[in-house]
């Protein structure tokens, strides 16, 4: 079974090179197209791409609009020669392991497949806290928290990008979303990766920040620690060219007051919308 990755990028500087890096060794292609960053998120990328030329094909296809997302991504799709596809973001880094696991099954069961469900550990602050999973929304097959579907088989029928960027999903010919067809060819694995998405991605600075084009989205909130012995994926602690910035960063003090401030309101907020635990 031949797995190729997909990832669309933009201003994606801090965790870019741990991304790609985390994947690209397990998988047999991986596509990268940038939307046009203004960081240094494009020359981190050719930095991988020397390691890996044969593996990396990187193309430059500038800004695109939410509506225009869902049809590139719908290009990049229609582009992938492979048995199965990994999704994989700028801001999400994989344990070796976590990732074997996934491309084992694929490579045992991939023909009884469509697809397979993942949890994710939501970091927040910092790379030394995390939001508590009992605060992820997400709910697939019974399972709740921070789930989400990453590897999708290429053969189903019709398989399709639909909605802007936001509300997007990929749907199968009938217009059903992939995490409703039926359970009996999804499979659930505590397998699980980083998602950096609440952290800034492109700036060393812990703080609202603006990029030409972009606007990361932070979230104020203070995270449970990750207890001295966690263990880090491994992509974290490889030799990395000079220009990647180094993850391990704490948050500053103006995100720490903003964050002690606005933490318990909503906590109190999920619970009383989702009646789960504030964390």
């Amino acid at each position: 079974m031949k797995i190729w990755g997909n990832s669309i990028v933009q201003n994606e500087e801090r965790y870019i090179w741990f991304s790609l890096m985390s994947a690209v060794r397990q998988l047999d292609k991986l596509l990268v197209w940038d939307t046009g960053s203004t960081d240094r998120t494009v020359e981190i990328i050719h930095e991988i791409k020397k390691l890996y030329p044969e593996k990396i094909e990187f193309k430059e296809v500038g800004e695109v609009d939410p509506y225009e997302y869902p049809k590139m991504r719908q290009k990049m799709l229609d582009e992938t020669k492979s048995d199965w596809v990994m999704i994989l973001d700028g801001d999400e880094v994989w344990w070796d392991g976590s990732l074997r696991r996934a491309v084992r099954v694929i490579e045992r069961r991939g023909n009884k497949l469509d697809s397979i469900v993942t949890p994710y550990v939501n970091m927040l602050g910092d790379i030394y806290h995390y939001q508590a999973e009992s605060a992820g929304r997400y709910e697939i097959d019974g399972n709740k928290g921070y789930l989400t579907i990453r590897f999708m088989n290429r053969n189903i029928s019709g398989l399709h990008i639909a909605k802007p960027h936001g509300q997007q999903g990929f749907f199968d010919k009938d217009n059903v979303l992939i995490q409703e067809r039926t359970h009996k060819r999804r499979i659930f694995l505590k397998t699980q990766y980083l998602h950096f998405t609440n952290l800034p991605r492109s700036s060393n600075r812990a703080t609202d920040i603006k990029v030409p084009k972009r606007k990361m989205k932070l979230k104020y909130e203070l995270g449970i620690p990750f207890p001295l012995d966690f263990y880090y994926p491994e992509v974290l602690f490889i030799k990395r060219p000079e220009i990647v910035p180094s993850p391990w960063v704490k948050m500053n003090g103006k995100f720490l007051v903003k964050s002690s401030l606005l933490t318990l309101p909503r906590r109190l907020k999920r619970k009383l919308v989702t009646g789960r635990s504030g964390y």
